[in-house]
């Protein structure tokens, strides 16, 4: 007898279709770029926009007045992430410009954008193969997806209201953001809120250093390109060089909102409400600012010390202070919360400081952060409870909980944080293996550190590994197969995993 399915599938195809229809909307913003520079591939958005609007009010149809539950949430939340990035790659494909021509590379920078990863396929970014509009869509992928689709969804359609906890749930897993609100609409509204404003707060620096004569080449579309891809831990910029393109007045003035951006949200709620001792008090801030701090000072040390390093677009680094503060500052600040932009090549750092840089990347942002990563908190909690075990040997007798911001966490809680770790690194290593093996079997010459931080940077979503996808180059070179596995990664690794491969368990469908 066959067991009957237990998820309505209909509801949550409908509410992947309102979403959907929504994101259409966001193609208005290329489009207003396209009429500002010669509308060079105003085509190309308005029939993403219609083909977009077109499906998802065709799937809104399967339910008119959908009510989704836990099950349905997991469904919803992982398919507008992947249909999300199947529509987002449609410009790249109508344009047919430069490597992105080919629909895999375009999935992979579209997936890569939504997930805020910062991995590219770009051969050549430069207003010589890519329009401005092209470049500004890629640009606001990231922002769209750093603070959440469903989040945004939530925040703006009436609709979604009804079971916006759990979607919201089930696209930020584990520890994740508080209820600020007795509405689960409001949450999201105030979210966006902080977001929004330090985005434009960013732009306007920017654009101001720029009037102030401090960044010649930051113009407004630039301060634009970069406010909406800081914010959300993204990393994308439409210059080839990424931040070192720009003065070091700019890189100093980024390194706090990467550093911000990595802070759970909700923090920055209750200091723009005017209840900054909110932010002093919470131990995920305190650990994750103190993680930053020394491990900047330690790479700075490292930098300074390596009399050797010195590169053409940099000049000599070792035994110069601001410089070695700043590149040191910048990369650590970047690569914790998966941000991914880069001021130098860090491939020519010395053995050592790329170890540290390695060790940066495990971190990852703040729960309710737009960062990627394992996160600080799960580590923080991982960190507490060997201190308990250690103490509990020594006096087998006592009774010690886990206590974050003074509250006792659930000891279910500390266990889905080991298995999460645990399998966020199985994953994270098979991925590896799996990248040696298909580069074996086409003969694709790469070094090993190479493939071990390309299997990192995607599941963790920070981008940039070393070698050939290091900072300065990408992963156009890989094999199809490899990207295919990649992309992969990225959407699960945004979703935490969880969400995800819970769709392919049979208990999921008719347990």
């Amino acid at each position: 007898m066959r067991r009957q399915l237990r998820v309505d599938w209909r509801a949550g195809l409908s509410l992947v279709g309102t979403v959907l229809a929504a994101l259409s909307l966001a193609f208005v913003v290329p489009i207003v770029v396209s009429i500002q520079y010669g509308a060079e591939d105003l085509w190309v958005f308005v029939v993403s926009m219609v083909l977009t609007a077109g499906f998802g009010l065709s799937l809104r149809r399967l339910d008119p007045d959908p009510t989704p539950g836990a099950r349905e949430a997991f469904m919803v939340v992982a398919l507008t992430w992947l249909l999300a990035s199947v529509f987002g790659a449609v410009p790249y494909v109508l344009a047919g410009n430069g490597t992105l021509a080919h629909p895999v590379n375009a999935l992979f920078e579209s997936m890569s954008g939504f997930t805020t990863t910062g991995a590219t396929v770009m051969g050549d970014i430069s207003f010589e193969t890519h329009s401005r509009e092209m470049l500004m869509w890629r640009q606001l992928t990231q922002w769209l997806g750093g603070m959440g689709i469903i989040v945004l969804a939530v925040a703006i359609l009436s609709q979604m209201a009804v079971g916006g906890a759990q979607l919201m749930k089930a696209e930020t897993p584990g520890p994740g953001i508080s209820k600020l609100t007795p509405h689960i609409a409001e949450t999201a509204r105030v979210l966006w809120i902080a977001y929004i404003a330090l985005t434009v707060l960013l732009m306007a620096l920017l654009y101001g250093l720029h009037l102030l004569g401090f960044a010649p080449n930051m113009n407004v579309y630039n301060a634009i390109a970069h406010g909406l891809t800081t914010l959300p831990t993204g990393g994308f910029s439409p210059e080839s060089r990424s931040v070192e393109a720009f003065s070091p007045a700019v890189q100093w003035l980024i390194v706090p909102f990467m550093f911000a951006a990595g802070v759970n949200f909700v923090l920055w709620w209750h200091v723009i409400s005017g209840d900054a001792r909110t932010l002093f008090r919470d131990n995920e801030f305190r650990f994750y600012f103190a993680a930053v701090t020394v491990l900047s000072l330690l790479g700075t040390v490292m930098l300074f010390l390596d009399a050797a390093l010195s590169t053409p677009e940099t000049g000599q680094i070792g035994g110069h202070l601001e410089r070695s503060a700043r590149y040191a500052t910048f990369q650590i600040a970047s690569l914790t919360n998966s941000t991914g932009y880069a001021n130098m090549d860090f491939n020519t750092w010395n053995g050592p400081a790329q170890v540290l840089l390695l060790f940066t990347m495990l971190l990852g942002g703040s729960t309710g952060s737009t960062g990627g990563g394992i996160k600080i908190l799960r580590w923080l909690v991982i960190l507490k409870s060997l201190k308990r075990e250690l103490f509990t040997t020594i006096h087998p007798e006592a009774v010690r909980p886990v206590r974050m911001n003074g509250k006792p966490l659930d000891e279910e809680a500390i266990r889905g944080i080991y298995a999460f770790t645990l399998l966020y690194l199985a994953i994270f290593f098979f991925g590896f293996l799996l990248l040696a093996a298909d580069a074996t079997r086409v003969g694709f010459d790469i070094g090993t550190i190479d493939l071990v931080t390309a299997s990192l940077a995607t599941v963790g979503n920070i981008g940039p590994g070393f070698g050939v996808v290091g900072p300065m180059g990408g992963y156009v070179d890989f094999p199809t197969s490899s990207k295919l596995l990649l992309i992969l990664y990225m959407w699960i690794g945004r979703l935490e995993i969880f969400p995800v491969l819970v769709l392919l368990t049979a208990a999921y469908w008719r347990s």
